[in-house]
């Protein structure tokens, strides 16, 4: 038979000068109710960064991180509200309060901050706002889901959904220029999706996503300091629970703002002037075949901030050409690394050159490039020949308390140079991750990585190569965790579910993980 051709790619277009809020309540109900082909890659995509979460946040509970448990523990201790079926935590038994299932969930999903990434980039369609966000939202729906009683396709949707509106919403207004923190894309996006799911009218979509922006707006004061917190891992959870209660409050017949991106004093105007009437951005939103945001976001393969993954890249680069750069690194005089902006300012900042936390470690360009080194001179003794992205896989031991003390980690930090690589760089991003490495060594030389521009994982990087690394940073993320990661695989399978496998999704056990 011949291959079936895609279905037809559709959007909607929500122009600057219209009630964007009900036209998101309109674009999510029509989404819903009138169900447009969808590409198979699109979902596939959204399968596997569904998957990849989930590997995330088992393995944050089964090594009993802290922000994680403790939302958890205040999760299992609720019950559903009257009328409502509740959410179901990770390895959960009972139902509880479901906004505290999506914050227990989130909070373990985003622990690591190694699951998916979007930097807010579409150049065809000249949106390049460069706004970060994360596949964090993905309880949502199927919280929402499991409400609704939807089956695996339709909470796919779901999932696709939340990402199409944040996605977008990342590539028209930079929060990030403005002290806010990227999580609020996602509050949106969730506050609206959310309540279509539960049957929510357009007045009472667009009340949740007034309430949203009105009361919930997230500062990147949980990013800065010295030493990063807990607030930073679980900031995404915290905006995932205002939205559904948000959304919940709007159903039950609580009025919020309208017409809030037109608002003069709500954070879209207020930042970014522009006429009465107005916001100040067009939205198009995807509807059918693979129109979707979710095609330019990118993969992490293993524990790291993903500005980073340029110079991982180029590492591996330089390994594969000249092993023996790292056999013994105490040959190694000088590593030169040149990135752009706003990478520089991120992860090489000077406070990043110390990291105590783990938190802060997993945003310190100096300790992942030190980590990586050391583990590829390890794989190189151990008889790796050329050690790549999963020998050098980073994982949650390397930023274990003693990994993060380690005196051998010190001493290369301590022969690191981090430079802007200036505007050849800067105008490259966010198209890409460029970045260069240069490794001069005693006996060998200086080797010089050259621009790297789409590592693996990237969106536009070779995508099987991509999906094999990502599946097995999921088996080794949740080895231990549960007796076999390929049957963890097809328990959180979506496609083709009914609703009662869906409603019950994250009831695996978890190996010493109780539940109250």
């Amino acid at each position: 038979m011949p291959a079936t051709s895609p279905p037809a790619a559709a959007t909607r277009l929500l122009p600057a000068d219209s009630n964007q809020a009900r036209g998101l309540a309109r674009y999510c109900r029509d989404f819903l109710d009138f169900p447009q082909p969808i590409g198979d890659a699109s979902l596939a995509l959204v399968e596997r960064f569904h998957r990849d979460s989930v590997g995330c946040g088992v393995s944050a509970l089964c090594h009993r991180t802290n922000a994680p448990l403790v939302l958890r523990q205040e999760a299992v201790a609720t019950r559903p509200a009257t009328g409502s079926r509740g959410g179901i935590c990770f390895g959960g038994g009972h139902a509880c309060a479901t906004e505290k299932a999506v914050l227990a969930n989130a909070a373990a999903v985003r622990e690591w901050d190694s699951n998916g990434t979007n930097f807010g980039y579409d150049a065809e369609k000249g949106r390049t706002a460069g706004e970060f966000g994360h596949n964090d939202y993905y309880p949502v729906a199927l919280a929402a889901a499991r409400e609704a009683g939807f089956d695996g396709d339709t909470t796919l949707r779901l999932m696709l959904l939340i990402d199409e509106i944040r996605g977008r919403l990342a590539e028209v207004f930079p929060l990030r220029r403005f002290a806010i923190d990227h999580v609020h894309h996602g509050a949106v996006a969730a506050a609206a999706v959310y309540a279509a799911a539960i049957g929510g009218s357009e007045a009472q979509i667009e009340s949740a996503i007034g309430l949203v922006v009105a009361h919930h707006v997230p500062f990147r004061a949980i990013r800065a300091g010295h030493q990063l917190s807990d607030s930073k891992g679980a900031s995404a959870a915290i905006a995932a629970e205002s939205a559904v209660v948000a959304a919940r409050r709007a159903v039950a017949g609580f009025q919020g703002p309208q017409d809030v991106f037109r608002n003069p004093l709500a954070i879209y105007r207020l930042n970014m002037p522009c006429p009465d009437g107005h916001s100040p951005f067009d939205l198009e939103l995807g509807e059918s075949g693979d129109a979707f945001a979710i095609h330019g976001m990118h993969f992490k393969l293993g524990l790291y901030e993903h500005q980073s993954a340029g110079c991982l890249q180029a590492v591996i680069d330089l390994i594969a050409r000249q092993p023996a750069l790292v056999a013994d690194l105490h040959s190694v005089k000088k590593v030169r690394v040149a990135i752009y902006e706003p990478a520089f300012s991120i992860i090489a900042d000077p406070a990043k050159r110390n990291p105590q936390t783990r938190q802060s470690a997993d945003h310190s360009l100096p300790y992942i490039l030190s980590r990586t080194l050391l583990k590829a001179q390890t794989a190189l003794a151990a008889g790796c020949g050329q050690p790549g992205w999963a020998e050098l896989m980073l994982l949650p031991d390397d930023y274990s308390p003693a990994a993060i003390a380690d005196p051998a980690v010190r001493a290369l930090i301590d022969r690191l140079e981090i430079v802007p690589g200036g505007e050849e760089y800067d105008r490259r991003y966010p198209e890409g991750i460029p970045t260069s490495v240069t490794i001069e060594h005693s006996e060998l030389g200086t080797h010089d990585s050259g621009l790297v521009m789409f590592p693996l994982g990237h969106a536009r990087s070779d995508q099987p190569a991509t999906a094999a690394l990502v599946d097995l940073k999921f088996d080794r993320l949740v080895a231990g965790a549960v007796p076999d990661p390929e049957e963890l695989k097809q328990q959180v399978r979506l496609r083709g579910r009914a609703a009662e496998d869906v409603a019950s999704l994250y009831s695996f056990p978890l190996t010493g993980l109780v539940e109250d």
